[in-house]
C-alpha cells in the first residue's frame, strides 16, 4: 500500500481539508497521514475562525513522519502565515520528497480570507518551486497573477505564467468559469484542456481539496501527471453528481461513492 501526507488545515464539518484528503486517500486505496496547519472552526455556511498551529509544532509533526515512514505522496493545502508557509519549505528540504502537489488554498466558498495577505509571497516564492504541480482555482490564479482571468483563452495565458514561478505543471481548475466545467493543465510546453460536463448542484464543498488529493493518490501509485489528473478529475465529477447535504448550507461532494450503495 502506498502512503500519502497530506499538510493542510482541519476542516471541523469534515467536508474540506486535512478530513477531505484523508477520505481521498482512503478511497484510492492508500493510507492518509497528516500534518494538521490550521484548526477551523466551519460547516456547511461558511468559516467563523481559524487557529493557526505553531511553526515548531508543524515541524515536528513533518519530521515525526519522515522520519518513521515512507512518504509516496505529498499534498500541501491550507498554509496561512508566512511563518507556517516558511517552516514547511524549510522542514521539507531536509528529505528526498515524493510527488508534491500544492493546493494554494486562498479564500472560502463562503469568503473567509484563508491565506493571509502577506502569505502570497512566501507561498509563491518558497511552496510553488518546490511542486510537481499546483492546481489553483480561476480565483486563487487571479490572486497569484494580480489580474482577472475570464475566458478560457485567459485560463491558458495564466497556466504559463504560473509556470514561470517554477512548479512543473499547472492545473488551473475551471469550477469557477461561467461556461462549463473546463480545467487547462499546462506542462512547460503543451496545454490541456480537460472538459466535463458543469453539474447542478450546491453540494460542492470540498472540491479542490478533494481533486488535489486524488491527483497526490495517482501519482503515489505511480501514474504520471496527465493520467493523475485525467483520473482524478473523472473521480471529482462522480464525486460531485453524488454529494449530498449534511446541513443547511453547501454541503460535501461523495468521497465514498464507490463504496456506499443503494444509498439515497
Amino acid at each position: 500500500m502506498k502512503h500519502c501526507l497530506t499538510i493542510a488545515g482541519s476542516d471541523s464539518s469534515g467536508g474540506a481539508g486535512i478530513q477531505a484528503d484523508l477520505k481521498t486517500f482512503s478511497a484510492h486505496g492508500t493510507f492518509g497521514m497528516s500534518v494538521i496547519t490550521a484548526v477551523t472552526a466551519q460547516n456547511t455556511q461558511g468559516v467563523f475562525d481559524v487557529q493557526d498551529i505553531s511553526p515548531s509544532t508543524i515541524a515536528k509533526q513533518i519530521e515525526a513522519i519522515f522520519d518513521d515512514i515512507r512518504v509516496d505522496g505529498l499534498k500541501i493545502g491550507m498554509v496561512s502565515r508566512p511563518e507556517t508557509i516558511e517552516v514547511i519549505a524549510t522542514t521539507l528540504q531536509k528529505y528526498s520528497l515524493p510527488p508534491l502537489v500544492v493546493d494554494p488554498v486562498m479564500i472560502s466558498k463562503s469568503g473567509f480570507d484563508l491565506l493571509q495577505s502577506d502569505a502570497k509571497k512566501a507561498l509563491i516564492e518558497l511552496l510553488v518551486p518546490m511542486a510537481t504541480i499546483i492546481t489553483p482555482n480561476i480565483l486563487e490564479a487571479e490572486v497569484m497573477l494580480n489580474h482577472k482571468i475570464k475566458t478560457l483563452e485567459d485560463m491558458m495565458d495564466a497556466a504559463k505564467e504560473l509556470h514561470a514561478f517554477g512548479s512543473s505543471y499547472v492545473l488551473i481548475k475551471g469550477g469557477h468559469h461561467i461556461e462549463d466545467a473546463t480545467d487547462v493543465l499546462f506542462d512547460g510546453s503543451h496545454v490541456f484542456c480537460l472538459t466535463k460536463e458543469r453539474i447542478d448542484t450546491i453540494n460542492t464543498h470540498g472540491t479542490g481539496c478533494t481533486l488535489s488529493s486524488a491527483i497526490a493518490a495517482n501519482l503515489a501509485q505511480g501514474m504520471n501527471v496527465r493520467d493523475a489528473v485525467d483520473a482524478a478529475k473523472k473521480y471529482i465529477t462522480e464525486a460531485i453528481k453524488q454529494g449530498f447535504a449534511i446541513g443547511q448550507g453547501v454541503g460535501p461532494v461523495h468521497h465514498f461513492y464507490n463504496f456506499y450503495h443503494n444509498q439515497e
